[in-house]
């Protein structure tokens, strides 16, 4: 058990590494290779124990930047994610003495990696194995298989590692044959790559104004961060004037870029003003809108220079304990950092992009782009690029702005889109269809990025599988579960005797069949 656990607890921090900053993806399969071995062959009481300790080794890691937030909160909310490794483990010694047990044991990887993207409250996407796959060869199969897609690929890679470990003989040949076929169909849509056909182009602007101070608190100087998205988008408007920079068909200012409701302060109301008069077409604002005194609404805002504030999206995923409180009546009075959230951000609902400047656009607010859900919807009503505006400031010097850039260049992939990320501070970008960087601002600096852009309403087939791959990798676990349970309930009710030593014998299907 002890070599299990050193074996697991390198596994899950070798995991760690194939995410940004490191960007190690090919470990993958021998991280999940490595947590297999460690739980095959123990009882589904023992395996919790190595498989705890690589969710402890993996997430720990991996959320690092969550100490920009507190460390209590980093170890709290790695501690919950881990927990769900640790069930995973049992799951996978059970499965793994079903026969084809690679498959089970990657299909239960992946219902696991579901319903903790989902769940308690909005749950928790970061650490999916498909977003470890920036740049590289099995990226383009995003668009065929989604990310739920390709963690399967990745999981199912690292079982037949794992079998390839502990087969023998002929076994051992089937193993490698299988994982060479597995190795062949994961690579294939890079040979036939997604390829999306523009039915249009728009011009962008991605305004990244920066954020005063050390550049981490957003509500430090929570005026002057929007006053310099207001500045930076008027100094936009001067450089078209003097034909210096094409004229964008619309702008995009990140989340938070006003702190304070637009409609109830007047000199964030003023300045937003200033702005679409100087550049004379639609601006995206990223604005904190009241919702009455107990909630407010993380909102994008369509402004236009003529008509004002029209469609609007609402975050689809507000932070639990960062943005909303749950069980708020268990946290009375001032309960630690708890005490400044004083009203709880409501979840957005929005399935239909908004329309800016005649162009249908999927809109999404930081943590967003690493659920499914929201994007998906918006793409099937007819989205024709994406943009996700985040603020990050808090994680601007962590490796979360990293991760999160990197989920959104494989959410490029996966929806055949150009994507434009604004961010407060950074980072900021322009992305292909195919994940290709084709502009990006430094961190904490000022800046604006144009781009004239392809616009796409054709659906991959990520898209129109959407939840349902998830869903039958669970229900395959599920089968397995209790197929698995079937030998065992027949052990205990019935007994069956070696005619050769009168000695009790399991009765498991093999046994019935040497000894009728």
């Amino acid at each position: 058990m002890l070599l299990r656990t050193f074996l697991a607890l390198a596994s899950g921090l070798a995991l760690a590494l194939a995410f940004e900053p490191v960007a190690a993806a090919y470990v993958v399969p021998f991280a999940l290779a490595g947590f297999v071995l460690s739980t095959r062959g123990l009882s589904a009481g023992r395996a919790w124990v190595p498989a705890l300790v690589f969710g402890v080794g993996f997430y720990f890691l991996h959320i690092y930047w969550m100490r920009a937030v507190g460390t209590d909160a980093w170890v709290g909310l790695s501690s919950i994610e881990a927990l769900f490794y640790g069930l995973l483990g049992p799951v996978v010694a059970v499965l793994g003495r079903r026969r084809a047990w690679p498959l089970w044991v990657a299909a239960a990887w992946v219902a696991m990696e579901a319903v903790r993207s989902t769940w308690p409250f909005s749950g928790m996407p970061w650490g999916r194995l498909a977003f470890a796959t920036a740049d590289t060869p099995v990226a383009p199969a995003l668009a065929y298989v989604g990310s739920t897609g390709v963690s399967f690929l990745l999981a199912l890679s690292g079982s037949l590692l794992a079998w390839l470990v502990v087969a023998r003989g002929r076994e051992r040949i089937a193993a490698g044959v299988w994982l060479v076929v597995l190795l062949a169909v994961s690579l294939a849509p890079a040979l036939v790559p997604w390829d999306p056909t523009p039915d249009g182009h728009t011009t962008v602007a991605a305004v990244q104004g920066d954020v005063p101070g050390n550049g981490d608190d957003i509500l430090y100087d929570f005026r002057q961060v929007t006053q310099n998205h207001v500045q930076a988008t008027i100094d936009l408007a001067a450089d078209v004037a003097a034909g210096r920079t094409p004229r964008p068909d619309f702008v995009i200012w990140p989340e938070n870029s006003t702190a304070v409701d637009p409609f109830a302060d007047t000199r964030t109301h003023d300045g937003i003003l200033a702005a679409s008069a100087a550049i004379g077409v639609p601006i995206l604002v990223g604005a904190i809108v009241d919702a009455g005194p107990q909630h407010v609404l993380n909102q994008g805002i369509v402004w236009d220079p003529q008509t004002g504030a029209g469609d609007r999206y609402t975050k689809w995923h507000p932070v639990p304990y960062g943005e909303y409180i749950p069980f708020r009546r268990f946290f009375s009075g001032n309960f630690g950092r708890l005490a400044l959230i004083p009203r709880d951000m409501l979840s957005g609902t929005r399935t239909e992009p908004l329309g800016i400047a005649g162009v249908q656009v999927a809109d999404a607010i930081c943590f967003d782009v690493a659920y499914d859900d929201g994007l998906y919807a918006q793409l099937r009503n007819g989205a024709q690029m994406l943009t996700v505006q985040t603020s990050n400031a808090t994680f601007i010097h962590t490796s979360q702005i990293d991760q999160q850039f990197a989920i959104s260049r494989l959410r490029a992939i996966e929806t055949g889109r150009y994507v434009v990320v604004a961010a407060t501070n950074g980072v900021s970008g322009v992305i292909a269809p195919d994940g290709t960087v084709l502009d990006r601002a430094d961190i904490r600096t000022k800046d604006v990025l144009v781009e004239r852009i392809g616009l796409d309403s054709g659906i991959t087939p990520a898209v129109w599988i959407g939840p349902w791959f998830g869903r039958l990798c669970a229900l395959l676990a599920l089968l397995g579960m209790l197929a698995a349970a079937v030998p065992y309930r027949f052990r205990r009710h019935r007994q069956v005797t070696d005619p050769a030593t009168g000695e009790p014998v399991p009765a498991t299907p093999d046994d019935r069949r040497r000894h009728p």
